[in-house]
């Protein structure tokens, strides 16, 4: 009897385990470093805590790794979606497997320092895909700031017109990359802040912190300057959907349908 029994909840479990056989709906691998500006590292140590929380009911894998050679590992088209929290390659070799993940179809969802690049960065390809901009100049020091919103895009539909966004280091690119049709631009910095900072100042111009680049399945964020960053729930609710967006624009088939 006990032995039928056993074999109920087995076949029970593996009944079960078909009709959940969905979950989990993808992976995705988050690359931090610790050799970084501390505010840096806080807001990685925050955003691995915030997707972390996002896995609950094994709706997907979240992987975590200090180490940029694992870009090189075999199994790195496996995920859906790569996120850059505060640093991005480094070597000739790790540059080389991210562009060639990217341009096999991958996803890359980057925050704040991990998109910086200025005369010295020496990565053309990266500079194009980022949307052809150079790092420019900053405020100082950092600052919450009012955003104003293109809701004509998925990732942006469902938030105000504007809001004010937590403290955080604002970059400005030279040349915009809203000047780059590759480029579609989802927020940008109201022009009301300016001008922008105590000791550094953003006096002007357009500055756009959140976009895609239409050739690939990416969204960079310049959200990621110390550990303010997930105190909105409407920015957290802009970093969740952008997140599943990039996830949801994979060509192998839409996961969450």
């Amino acid at each position: 009897m006990k032995l039928k029994y056993f074999y109920l909840l087995l076949l029970l479990n593996l009944a079960f385990n078909n009709l959940s056989g969905q979950f989990p709906r993808f992976k995705a691998l988050a690359f931090y470093s610790e050799d970084v500006e501390r505010a840096h590292v806080e807001f990685a140590l925050d955003a691995i805590g915030f997707f972390q929380d996002l896995t609950i009911g094994g709706g997907f894998e979240f992987d975590i790794s200090n180490n940029m050679d694992d870009l090189m590992r075999k199994d790195l088209a496996d995920y859906s979606v790569i996120l850059m929290l505060n640093d991005s390659p480094h070597t000739k070799e790790q540059r080389k497997a991210l562009q060639e993940y990217m341009e096999k179809g991958g996803g890359w969802f980057g925050f704040h320092f991990a998109g910086y690049n200025d005369s010295s960065t020496d990565w053309p390809w990266f500079v194009d895909f980022l949307g052809g901009g150079v790092f420019y100049r900053n405020n100082w020091p950092p600052m919450p700031a009012k955003l104003v919103v293109n809701p004509m895009h998925a990732v942006t539909r469902a938030l105000p017109d504007t809001f004010m966004s937590p403290t955080n280091e604002w970059y400005q690119w030279k040349p915009s990359p809203r000047e780059n049709p590759d480029i579609e631009v989802l927020i940008s910095l109201d022009e009301n802040n300016y001008p922008f900072g105590l000791k550094d100042i953003i006096p002007g111009g357009d500055c756009p912190v959140v976009w895609t680049n239409k050739n690939y399945r990416m969204i960079y964020m310049n959200m990621g300057h110390g550990h303010r960053i997930f105190t909105d729930p409407t920015q957290n609710q802009l970093i969740i959907a952008g997140f599943r967006w990039v996830v949801a624009s994979d060509k192998k088939g839409n996961v969450f349908n």
